[in-house]
């Protein structure tokens, strides 16, 4: 979700550089069978909706629409998470 807290510009940009290589991973991801590919548009998603409210609307509708998806998801950013630990300060 967009916060009105202002990011680092290089976090921000490194932020959307991942989204964006993860969406494309997805697009490539639905035409090879050993790649997931809606699993990382649906992280792709996750990382841009930060940055814009159309891409979060979005995101909440394909989430709805595939819920055993969202549920992987989930799995896997709590894992990626769990690597990084949490890198929010307040």
């Amino acid at each position: 979700m967009p916060t009105d807290k202002p990011t680092h510009p290089v976090w921000r940009a490194l932020k959307i550089a991942a989204g964006i290589f993860m969406l494309v991973l997805g697009f490539v991801g639905l035409f090879l069978p050993f790649l997931q590919g809606v699993l990382f548009m649906l992280i792709g998603l996750a990382l841009l909706s930060t940055e814009s409210e159309r891409v979060r609307r979005l995101l909440d509708r394909v989430r709805a629409r595939y819920p055993e998806v969202h549920a992987a998801e989930r799995r896997l950013l709590a894992k990626v998470k769990g690597w990084f630990g949490n890198r929010d300060r307040s």
